[in-house]
């Protein structure tokens, strides 16, 4: 543990020169004196010997440092043997004045010194004192020795056992420990203005995890407390066994805070909350836990913590870990998360669930799989409760005997009660509606015991397998809601339209679930939902919404007179989807002709219109062919034609026919054209000059007659003839 320095010799100024020797006559050393008095146990001599010598110093400008360690020579021979001898009190005070190491003293109390020495940590001590330590390994074994030197053999049995021996033990232990904590707050304070070193450091160390054992074992929480709420080097693998044990789990917890040590910290306020350990000074460890990884927002520590925090407090710990989720977490790390925490909370399991799909809008197939099951299970425990199954039966059966143009799912959350229920079958209907990433057959077939209660789950859920006329026989027969039926065909297949479900979803608090029901794009016009939709807005083929129409139609009419005017409603609002030819081949005959009129009526006119707007566009064509034609003229004799060689006489006949095409004559099924190149004798043209076999001419082209209204008009079967 020590490592002997030995101190100075005193210097000689007189020397004797013998014939075979030298002697020196040296001045008697404030030690040599100092021994002798400890010698002879003259303490309170050496005592006043050491206040004499440190005036001394004091008086002087210069002190050499021989000197200094000579007093500190004395101090430290007088400590121990104060110490030695249960003299705790002046013991302190002379090692003290001696500056002792303090790890030397601490190293007498085994139970406190722990583990903070090393095996090859060394102390340096002079060779004087090291000599004249206490052989004895511990402060306790002092106090016994001195007892037994004191009072064996008269106290009976033994020092160790009879009783006052016993109470002076515990008094001498007392007053040790307070010797002891009164040295090192001495050396804390002198320790906290010298320069840091490596030596001064570990002297840190182990003043501060002693006192903090000393303040522990004393039950002296105030001055434990104030200790660690100054800058400490308190060996935390040292206290921490020892604060546990005292139940000083908030002195734990200050020390862990200063450490960063955020895992230990958070571990522990869970203990607390487990009731595994109890302390009044940490009245809510659930919030501080909560408060401390919302503030460091390290996702691995949350995504550690949370799924035991979940079955603490579920609605605060999914609202930390929704604020902090990354949005470019992988679809496997959410799968991984969401099982972990359903499996130690179900219902936080299902809200994780509903977060990721519905606000985050995680395009995973499985997570969306998963939450429509979720729902469609909440649905039959909804429907289990036989108040909420007559309540929905109600509302069927009053819907169905009414004749309203309200879409069924708007009647129902507009007159139903708000009711958990309720939001339950809304969200349910909307998510049917909106996702496409689910089995809908699975679906189906889950709630398909409950059809008749559910038949605006079942008609989406045909819809969504494409089972058109099915869907629109639910909407039409079973359910009567002839709004919904045709803005099925007008959505492509979609039962709610996205108004509806906005305005439902302001109505109740479901504006994300509304978001995922695609607004149909008006043309030009892109749509403007209330809330941010999972896709782009959609747009619906014409030949699509055509055969949705007719197979409406048929449905209309499979109803027979009692879903005429149903029928008339259908044909004169989708006339523009409806071919009336189709459509009076479908009509049976017994059928009132006034389910037809206004359907024949209005597609006549409209093929009229047709019609009319035809010949106006042929009118207005023709108009404009004249004007280019009137404008290109002065091009045209200006630019003349290119003549081409004359053709031999045998060929007159042919020629004659083909100039005949040439010039623009028509031909049942071919288009009029102007050839430029004919043969000169063909046209009956002089030519100007001749230029290597080719000559250039004027090309006369008529004019059209003019009307009386001053128009130019075309000879029939010219060029002008035909629109454009």
């Amino acid at each position: 543990m020590a490592t002997i320095r030995y101190p100075n010799l005193p210097r000689a100024n007189v020397l004797v020169l013998a014939s075979d020797a030298v002697q020196a006559l040296l001045p008697s050393t404030l030690i040599s004196q100092a021994d002798a008095l400890l010698d002879a146990h003259r303490l309170e001599d050496v005592t006043d010997l050491s206040e004499q010598h440190r005036k001394k110093l004091q008086s002087m400008l210069n002190v050499d440092r021989h000197d200094l360690d000579e007093l500190r020579y004395v101090n430290q021979r007088l400590g121990f043997q104060c110490f030695q001898e249960t003299l705790f009190e002046d013991a302190g005070n002379r090692l003290y004045e001696g500056e002792l190491d303090p790890r030397v003293l601490v190293s007498y109390y085994p139970e406190l010194r722990g583990e903070l020495f090393r095996e090859d940590e060394t102390v340096d001590v002079m060779a004087g004192v090291a000599e004249h330590m206490p052989p004895e390994d511990s402060v306790d074994d002092i106090i016994a020795a001195n007892l037994v030197r004191n009072y064996s053999p008269h106290l009976a049995p033994n020092t160790r056992e009879a009783p006052p021996t016993v109470e002076l033990r515990n008094i001498l232990s007392m007053t040790a420990r307070d010797m002891l904590e009164s040295y090192l707050r001495k050396w804390r304070r002198k320790a906290a203005v010298e320069a840091t070193t490596p030596q001064i450091q570990a002297i840190r160390m182990v003043i501060d995890t002693v006192l903090a054992k000393l303040h522990v074992n004393a039950g002296k929480l105030p001055d434990l407390y104030a200790l660690i709420d100054q800058p400490n080097a308190i060996v935390l693998s040292e206290i921490e066994p020892i604060l546990i044990k005292a139940r000083h789990i908030n002195a734990l917890c200050k020390l862990y805070k200063q450490r960063n040590d955020d895992a230990k910290l958070l571990e522990t306020w869970s203990r607390l909350v487990d009731k595994d350990w109890r302390d009044p000074d940490i009245p809510d460890p659930l919030s501080n836990m909560l408060d401390l990884l919302s503030d460091k927002k390290d996702r691995g520590l949350i995504q550690h913590w949370i799924p035991w925090l979940v079955k603490s407090d579920a609605d605060r710990a999914l609202k930390l870990l929704m604020t902090t989720m990354s949005s470019r977490r992988k679809a496997e790390d959410d799968r991984q998360l969401l099982q972990e925490i359903r499996d130690a909370n179900p219902g936080a399991g299902a809200q994780l669930l509903e977060h990721l799909v519905i606000h985050r809008r995680s395009a995973d197939t499985e997570l969306h799989t998963q939450l429509v099951t979720t729902y469609a299970d909440q649905l039959l425990t909804c429907l289990a409760d036989e108040t909420t199954a007559k309540l929905w039966r109600a509302k069927a059966l009053s819907y169905t005997s009414s004749k309203s143009d309200t879409p069924f799912i708007s009647y129902f959350a507009t007159t139903t009660p708000d009711s958990e229920h309720k939001r339950i079958r809304l969200k349910t209907i909307l998510f049917l509606q909106g996702s496409t990433l689910y089995d809908p057959e699975a679906i189906r077939v889950r709630l398909s015991q409950h059809s008749k209660l559910l038949k605006l789950e079942m008609a989406i859920l045909e819809g969504k397998l494409g089972n058109h006329r099915s869907a629109l026989s639910i909407l039409v027969h079973d359910m009567n809601d002839a709004t919904s039926a045709e803005a099925y065909c007008t959505l492509g297949g979609e039962v709610v339209p996205a108004k509806t479900a906005q305005v439902i979803g302001e109505r109740s608090g479901l504006q994300a679930w509304a978001a995922l029901v695609i607004p149909l794009a008006a043309p030009g016009k892109p749509a403007k939902p209330s809330a941010v939709p999972m896709k782009k807005t959609k747009t619906v083929d014409e030949d699509v919404k055509k055969d949705l129409v007719m197979i409406l139609l048929e449905v209309y009419m499979s109803g027979g007179e009692a879903t005429a005017d149903r029928t008339a409603q259908l044909l004169n609002s989708q006339a523009m989807n409806l071919d009336v030819v189709d459509v009076i081949s479908m009509i049976p005959p017994e059928w009132p002709l006034r389910v037809l009129s206004t359907f024949v009526t209005r597609s006549l006119r409209r093929t009229l219109h047709a019609h009319h707007e035809g010949q106006i566009v042929k009118a207005i064509s023709q108009g404009e062919n004249l004007v280019v034609a009137d404008e290109t003229w002065d091009v045209i004799r200006e630019q003349g034609a290119i003549i081409e060689e004359p053709l031999e006489d045998d060929e007159d006949d042919d020629t004659s026919e083909k100039l005949g095409l040439e010039l623009g004559e028509r031909v049942q099924g071919e288009p009029a054209s102007f050839n430029e190149k004919v043969a000169i004798h063909a046209v009956g043209f002089q030519p100007d000059g001749e230029d290597d076999g080719e000559s250039v001419v004027d090309v006369d082209v008529a004019r059209g007659a003019e009307d009386e209204d001053g128009l130019v008009t075309s000879e029939p079967g010219s060029d002008t003839d035909s629109g454009t």
